[in-house]
């Protein structure tokens, strides 16, 4: 399990269909018709007759609120309008604990949040900095990168990931993160 922090700024360019997604992606309101931003959900479930097969179920990927299980504190998601000091946009700031499993799906919404995110989270080298990662475990956290639109996710987490959940987490020997390459540092 790791503690996935978020702290930054959006540009003033977001549509009313966007905000209404990301949202209901924070847990701060309802589940839009149609979403654009991360469009596939795959879950694995077992029908009435006992197969296994594959169903779309939508779910926020920073919604939680309420106390961490494994990071302690508080997990949430708050989106506020910026209005003061001539600023221009919206003000994110997410605390969520995320499993392995579920980067992909993370990458995607924090890579749309970099291309949305204001130029003052951009480096010189054309990094988006979003913000940071920390394995529950561990007392230091990893800078949290979108470079040419995808997640840098540290090298040190793909061994975490992977002992996690070859029996030190709650999801058993799942080596999902590990078969797909798990993180790079490029």
């Amino acid at each position: 399990m790791f503690e996935l922090m978020l702290a930054l700024d959006l540009r003033d360019e977001l549509s009313a269909g966007e905000l209404a997604e990301l949202r209901w992606h924070l847990g701060v309101g309802p589940q839009p018709d149609t979403v654009r931003i991360v469009t596939e959900f795959p879950v694995v479930v077992e029908d009435e007759d006992g197969e296994f097969v594959i169903e779309d179920h939508p779910e926020p990927l920073l919604g939680q609120q309420g106390g961490g299980y494994k990071v302690g504190g508080a997990l949430v998601s708050v989106l506020l309008r910026l209005q003061d000091a001539g600023q221009e946009g919206w003000a994110l700031t997410s605390r969520q604990e995320i499993h392995p499993d579920d980067f992909e799906r993370a990458g995607e919404l924090l890579s749309w949040l970099a291309a949305k995110a204001s130029e003052r989270h951009r480096g010189s080298d054309g990094d988006v900095h979003l913000g940071w990662i920390r394995f529950y475990e561990e007392p230091w956290p990893a800078p949290l990168v979108v470079r040419d639109g995808a997640v840098v996710w540290p090298s040190w987490i793909r061994v975490r990931a992977v002992r996690w959940c070859d029996g030190g987490g709650d999801r058993g020997t799942d080596r999902g993160l590990a078969a797909r390459g798990g993180g790079s540092d490029r």
